[in-house]
């Protein structure tokens, strides 16, 4: 699910921070390597965690909006619909939709989000 950076992206990063030597005791090294180490984690979880979750995001837009094609085209769909009013951004299925894969990502992003157990013991609610 991850969309900008993309998991291709973000890995290169990583690749490209790893291969940079730094001098011994550089507080901001020290500080990029724990980004890097969040990262590494992030592109994990997406390993992990990703496919399904786009595959639940997938049939949430086929059923909001009536029609099949993969993740990237019915996302797309749904922003067209959506400017030019065609869908509600008010509709309670839009925000169902919205909520969950915002849920998801952040599933995969922060799960240490104080939140994240809150929003998902809530179930839809939207």
């Amino acid at each position: 699910m991850i969309t900008h950076p993309t998991a291709i992206e973000l890995a290169q990063a990583v690749k490209t921070f790893d291969a940079e030597a730094a001098p011994p005791g550089d507080a901001s090294h020290a500080f990029l390597t724990r980004v890097a180490d969040n990262a590494r984690a992030i592109l994990a979880r997406e390993a992990e965690q990703g496919a399904a979750l786009q595959m639940e995001a997938r049939a949430r837009l086929i059923e909001l909006l009536s029609e099949t094609a993969d993740f990237e085209a019915l996302n797309h769909k749904l922003c067209e619909a959506l400017r030019s009013g065609l869908v509600s951004p008010l509709d309670r299925r839009v925000m169902s939709h919205l909520k969950a894969t915002a849920i998801a990502q952040i599933a995969i992003d922060q799960p240490t989000y104080g939140g994240l157990e809150a929003l998902l013991a809530a179930g839809d609610g939207a």
